[in-house]
């Protein structure tokens, strides 16, 4: 067995490889041992996929929906108690919405005198880099692409052998080339909720597509927390994916076409 990134042989390795990281609340999809060599799935946690979840705004999207790493913490994040003392937040698993604050000598003196009560937490804060988005979005597309084709005679080979995916391929391995676009917008707010198969009320984190345009081009199509994100599959060019939603009204291929909702709902 081969790798779908690298191409080298696979055979020995053992780590199953998340599509989207765990640490984006990602338990199901999931690759099985070997898709993904072992160097690969070490390389892209923490070159790939660390960059992304450490840049300010994952950070606090994860403090404030309060998703865990790993190893079961949330990360921390700094706010401010007025007129001017910076605070570290630390957020709690349990409850709804429980947090330590650790507070500078002089903050705890105003507080305790009454001077300062007030705590602000950040309400935007810096997007990743481009870069940082475009070439975590290459590596779940190669990674969707493989699990769309897992079981049919011959797709991982088709996956690791098509020569139309080696650009896309080389972005999400060595971050080449510098310049990729991705389109990004949001479609629904962050903790919008809605109701599933059950009718539980629920909130949806991530969900994926494919989208094949009039023109040729594969997009891969990315929602995190109601933000959706499109790439290129083919090249580093997002025109077809703009002009495709224009066409469409600006719906998203989430939830347009064969993804539309049961007419009524």
């Amino acid at each position: 067995m081969r790798c779908i990134f690298c191409k080298a042989d696979s055979s020995d390795s053992q780590s199953v490889e998340h599509i989207i990281p765990e640490s984006l609340w990602n338990t199901e999809q999931i690759l099985p041992r070997r898709v993904v060599c072992d160097k690969c799935n070490n390389y892209f946690a923490r070159n790939v996929e660390k960059p992304l979840l450490d840049s300010p705004a994952l950070t606090h999207l994860r403090f404030h929906e309060a998703v865990p790493n790993k190893r079961g913490r949330i990360p921390e994040i700094d706010g401010l108690i007025l007129p001017g003392h910076v605070v570290r937040m630390r957020r709690h698993v349990e409850g709804p919405f429980v947090a330590s604050v650790a507070l500078p000598p002089q903050a705890f003196d105003e507080i305790l005198s009454g001077k300062s009560s007030t705590l602000v937490l950040p309400a935007e804060t810096e997007p990743p880099a481009a870069q940082i988005v475009s070439r975590f979005l290459a590596k779940v597309a190669i990674e969707a692409l493989a699990q769309r084709l897992l079981n049919f005679p011959g797709g991982l080979d088709y996956v690791i052998d098509e020569v139309c995916f080696d650009p896309i391929r080389k972005l999400a391995r060595v971050g080449q080339p510098k310049a990729w676009p991705h389109h990004s917008r949001r479609i629904y707010d962050i903790n919008h909720r809605w109701n599933d198969e059950r009718g539980d009320n629920v909130q949806v984190v991530h969900e994926y597509d494919f989208l094949y345009t009039e023109l040729g081009e594969l997009y891969f199509v990315l929602a995190l927390y109601g933000l959706e994100l499109a790439i290129n599959i083919g090249g580093p060019d997002v025109d077809g994916y703009r002009a495709w939603l224009a066409k469409s009204d600006g719906a998203s291929p989430l939830y347009s076409g064969k993804n539309a909702p049961p007419s009524g709902e």
